[in-house]
């Protein structure tokens, strides 16, 4: 991987696959949240002006709506332009702290057990029942056309590039982005964070970075340990209706694979841990107005994580599919 990402395609793959992302989500982020905003400063503006309307005139509450509505539309426009700059400013610190001396390795570790290992039964079960339903799926059809030795081969490629790392990034966006996002809301509400800041100690190094680490790099272990149990269902499915042995069905089923279908789920996989992690922080940090944020934040992150593993997922196809399949 890394001699593919030495040459000038790899470059041009890495640089066109980073920009298109940043630019998704911020996209899906600005139109959201104007959407959302543009609606309520809208109503909430015309209410107010017909209430202190001096008189009734028609052509004065044309004017008047006109008016709010263009000034609830700059307001909207300020408002997420700030929100955006929020987000840069948070992912520049994150960027900031994670090569600054000082690593929190302990708080690390812990998260990564809590990612990881907590989460790993879930993984197990749902790879292993996902690769039964492929197999007993597609086994009718296959079997009019002659084909049941293509089984293992086709549970490998779908559940390797497309279906295990997807599944297992709506799982933990499910899961992990919203058990952040409520614990960091919580600490935010409580006051624990600034309390944190005004001690001394560094609430981005110490509570995002780790998190987001954590993540980064134990959804990537959970996508392959799903794939590994998809293929273990597979094969339990296709031995109970009395086809192949062991070693034929993985032989078959390895002899499918291609690097090229393994680098883009690889890559895949490590942007979906980011954006899990970093959605889960974010509105964990961004939670303000009582307990009843705490809710809320982790309500968002789990929407966020989930919108975004569905983007970038088709980004990267997209790229994958120009770049390594032509």
């Amino acid at each position: 991987m890394l001699t593919f990402l030495a040459t000038e395609k790899g470059c041009l793959f890495f640089k066109t696959s980073i920009i298109l992302i940043t630019l998704f989500f911020l996209q899906i982020i600005v139109i959201t949240m104007l959407v959302r905003r543009f609606k309520q400063g809208t109503q909430g503006a015309i209410r107010s002006s017909r209430k202190f309307t001096p008189c009734h005139g028609i052509d004065f509450l044309y004017l008047m709506d006109n008016y709010t509505y263009a000034m609830a539309l700059i307001s909207t426009l300020n408002r997420n332009l700030s929100i955006v700059g929020d987000h840069f400013y948070f992912f520049r610190s994150i960027g900031r702290n994670l090569f600054r001396r000082g690593f929190e390795g302990s708080e690390f570790t812990r998260q990564s057990f809590h990612i990881g290992y907590k989460s790993a039964w879930l993984c197990v079960l749902t790879g292993f029942i996902l690769g039964v339903v492929l197999t007993i799926q597609s086994q009718p059809t296959l079997k009019d056309f002659g084909a049941e030795s293509f089984i293992p081969r086709m549970v490998t490629i779908s559940v390797v590039r497309e279906i295990g790392p997807v599944i297992v990034a709506l799982i933990c966006a499910g899961k992990i982005s919203s058990s952040i996002g409520a614990e960091l809301g919580s600490m935010n509400v409580t006051e624990q964070i600034d309390a944190m800041a005004v001690s001394g100690a560094n609430p981005i190094q110490f509570l995002v970075v780790p998190r987001i680490l954590a993540c980064t790099l134990m959804i990537p272990l959970l996508t392959i340990l799903a794939d590994a149990m998809a293929l273990a269902g597979g094969f339990i499915a296709t031995d109970a209706d009395g086809g192949m042995t062991l070693q034929l069905y993985f032989n078959k089923a390895i002899s499918g694979l291609q690097y090229s279908d393994i680098y883009p789920a690889l890559i895949k996989s490590i942007l979906f841990g980011f954006m899990i992690g970093y959605t889960g922080c974010w509105n964990g940090f961004n939670s303000t107005h009582g307990t009843e944020s705490v809710g809320i934040a982790a309500n968002r992150a789990v929407v966020t994580a989930s919108v975004a593993v569905i983007i970038i997922d088709a980004i990267v196809v997209q790229v994958t599919n120009w770049i390594i399949y032509k």
